[in-house]
């Protein structure tokens, strides 16, 4: 344990569990950067099934209680499944190619067969009119890195956002983005779990992040509420500002609340910000909003269907696009869909060699 925790943002650990892990020595792949298991043979738990019927008398086998499905859909402790032993090898490999050796060095570029400058007329036709319907953020970010190529992490993990690697005129990059195709992409407990450790990861080993937003904010609900979505939230919020390697953010449609900061705003430290005609940055939607600053006038008036309606209009006027948040300096550039490759591949070219000054302080407390 202590061995990994003082190698911990020195080199990349990974764990690849091949059968039985059990017990205390679990916890070492808890330290562990990356987890791969191998369905139906991995298993990883801390107390054993009858251990388990013995003091609570519930009834469980080992897939049940530590297999891969488990890890990699409920639990969140494991980041890449596969079928074979051969196909962990392989994933092994491919992770490690899209690694720097340590922090001291950076991922290696690989000669990219995809044209920089090349622009996908595909993009334009993604996002659905109404606004209301979901489309699947995948389909962007293959469509913007080289040659459609995306290794996911924690793939069937908070599905409400995506982490993982791709890459950018042959340059590796962290990728994390919402996913309006699950809860419309909002934030949930899971999700900033699951999202800050993946942006902190490529921090430490000098990794770009570029950030695809779509999201109406943080998920609502008692349930969230009561769990700690202020804590676990927040640490969306730490690992953007305390990320120190190039940041940047492409709106796509929504951006709304507090995951607009969450989702890395230009207050939070982004590098670069540029958003798609498509984009709107505001508090909430337009009837939220006009329903909480108009609602007791709405309620008196005699014909309060019309005025809502005219007031919802007259809200998608000045915050239904990224103009406003354009000409407020929180948007750098205004871009048609096709030319989000060659701009992000420009600006990563721009940002390649920033050294950003840091406070000397032995280290921040993140809220764990």
């Amino acid at each position: 344990f202590y061995a990994c925790t003082q190698a911990s943002g020195i080199i990349p650990l990974i764990s690849a569990i091949f059968g039985r892990c059990a017990g205390g020595v679990a916890y070492s792949s808890a330290l562990m950067d990356f987890v791969l298991m191998i369905r139906g043979q991995s298993q990883l738990f801390i107390t054993g099934p009858k251990v388990i019927k013995a003091v609570t008398n519930e009834d469980v086998s080992f897939e049940e209680l530590g297999g891969a499905d488990v890890h990699s859909k409920k639990s969140g402790v494991c980041d890449i499944v596969v079928g074979t032993e051969e196909e962990m090898i392989k994933g092994i490999k491919e992770l490690l190619s899209l690694l720097p050796d340590s922090n001291m060095s950076h991922p290696q570029r690989v000669t990219p067969s995809d044209d920089p400058d090349r622009q996908d007329e595909g993009l334009l036709s993604i996002i659905p009119r109404e606004d209301r319907k979901y489309y699947n953020m995948l389909h962007i970010i293959k469509k913007v890195v080289d040659d459609g190529y995306f290794f996911e992490i924690k793939k069937n993990y908070a599905k409400n956002i995506i982490t993982g690697f791709g890459r950018m005129d042959g340059w590796p990059v962290g990728i994390i983005a919402n996913q309006p195709a699950y809860l419309a992409g909002a934030l949930d407990i899971n999700a900033s779990d699951k999202g800050s450790r993946f942006i902190r990861f490529c921090d430490a080993f000098n990794i770009p992040v570029i950030t695809f937003v779509d999201i109406p904010g943080y998920l609502p609900g008692i349930h969230q509420e009561h769990l700690g979505i202020i804590r676990h939230g927040a640490k969306m919020l730490y690992a953007y500002a305390e990320a120190s390697v190039p940041k940047i953010t492409v709106i796509i449609r929504k951006d709304y609340g507090g995951g607009k900061q969450a989702m890395c705003s230009k207050p939070m430290g982004t590098d670069l910000v540029i958003a798609w005609p498509s984009a709107e940055l505001a508090v909430m939607g337009a009837e939220g909003a006009v329903d909480v600053i108009y609602g007791r006038e709405i309620a008196k008036a005699e014909n309060s269907g019309d005025i809502r309606d005219r007031l919802i209009d007259e809200y998608k006027n000045v915050f239904g696009g990224p103009y406003e948040a354009a000409r407020k300096m929180y948007i750098d550039d205004i871009i048609e869909p096709q030319e989000t490759r060659p701009k992000i591949i420009n600006a990563l070219k721009i940002l390649r060699n920033k050294k950003p000054s840091k406070m000397d302080k032995k280290h921040g407390n993140i809220p764990l």
